[in-house]
């Protein structure tokens, strides 16, 4: 059995750092999402071989999207502090002529978008960690009943504030085509996480 590491604690210690200004609420929320992804195939894989439950390849297709999800939501987290960390590194750019307006303008506005598409991302790796939990709902081990609602808790959590990210960001976003996108993909999101996790 793996045991938690001084690196994996220093991690979490990361996020309530109240000296890194670039690790928030985005970044929290990816980590809640692999944290529930994480358990979602804990949950799983602890389902195999019982009795009157589902197969164990339905089990293993949970289990592997799961830990595939982990992953990438642990990355999408450390990219949402990099994303920030670049629109506040934009804002320090010198502003002395109209060239270096331009383009200390033009860095916010790229930073900010990424600022908004980053969580975006997550947001939507949360909620299919809301569908995988669904999925499994149905049938799993009773066992580790605690344990699938802490995952649905968690990616909920993780998901609403995302999108929570996504919406502050997305109002200092001056290209009207992103921004439409953004809130198209951002809508589509709410609705699915209206059935899987509202």
């Amino acid at each position: 059995m793996k045991t938690w590491t001084d690196a994996d604690i220093e991690a979490f210690m990361k996020v309530l750092d109240s000296e890194d200004d670039a690790t928030g609420g985005g970044t929290a929320s990816a980590v809640a999402g692999a944290m529930a992804a994480g358990l979602v195939g804990m949950v799983a894989r602890v389902s195999k071989g019982k009795p009157d439950l589902e197969t164990d390849e339905f089990y293993d297709a949970i289990d592997t999207e799961a830990q595939q999800l982990t992953r990438d939501l642990m990355m999408g987290g450390r990219e949402d502090s990099a994303a920030f960390g670049a629109v506040m590194r934009a804002f320090t750019l010198p502003k002395c002529t109209e060239e270096e307006k331009a383009a200390r303008s033009a860095a916010i506005q790229e930073g900010m978008v990424g600022a908004t598409r980053v969580p975006l991302e997550n947001g939507t790796r949360c909620v299919r960690v809301l569908e995988l939990a669904d999925r499994l709902s149905a049938s799993f081990n009773r066992n580790a009943e605690s344990d699938l609602a802490v995952a649905r808790s968690l990616a909920s959590s993780g998901a609403v504030g995302c999108l929570a990210n996504v919406e502050i960001n997305l109002s200092s976003v001056k290209d009207e085509e992103v921004k439409a996108e953004i809130v198209a993909r951002a809508n589509e999101l709410r609705s699915v996480y209206d059935v899987v996790g509202g």
